[in-house]
């Protein structure tokens, strides 16, 4: 009889430490998946890439004095320049794990859209018709502007991060 209340609590013992581990487990898994979104040069670059990638479909660069609205879409290197910075916003969301490429992914982001600012005033100063009457600057010319101050908190939140790693190595 004494020997099997020990093989039950031995039995009991194991269920017990193999619950806790399948607990942790769990725990692990999850928190893990989860330091990409709770990162705050995540958000950043996520408003960011819709600055870049959506907005610019819902917004006119200016309105001309016939009254007609000028997207983005008019102009195929404004296309291909928003697809870029669209397409490097994202990439440099999906480099979470390698925070130097995420910081240089993010620089090269920003001289992209010191470009398009670039060619969106060179533009709007030699609109044709501007003698006859005065073209409106719609909000998608600013656009650029909003997402380079995106790109720069994000890029001051990366190299935090890289300095607090930085720092905990020296400690070792």
């Amino acid at each position: 009889m004494k020997y099997l209340r020990f093989s039950y609590a031995i039995i009991r013992i194991k269920v017990y430490h193999t619950i806790v581990f399948i607990k942790k487990k769990i725990y692990f898994c999850t928190t893990r998946n989860q330091t990409m979104i709770q990162r705050i040069q995540t958000v950043y670059l996520a408003l960011a890439f819709i600055l870049t990638g959506i907005l610019p479909f819902v917004f006119p660069l200016w309105t001309l004095a016939d009254g007609k609205s000028e997207m983005f879409m008019a102009n195929q290197f404004y296309v291909i320049l928003f697809g870029l910075s669209t397409s490097l916003a994202l990439l440099s969301i999906l480099f979470y794990k390698k925070r130097q490429h995420q910081f240089v992914i993010g620089r090269l982001n920003i001289i992209l859209n010191l470009i398009l600012l670039g060619l969106f005033v060179y533009r709007s100063l030699n609109l044709s018709g501007e003698t006859l009457a005065v073209s409106e600057k719609g909000i998608g010319m600013f656009l650029p502007i909003i997402a380079i101050v995106f790109l720069v908190l994000a890029n001051k939140a990366i190299q935090k991060d890289e300095d607090l790693v930085k720092s905990v190595d020296r400690l070792r």
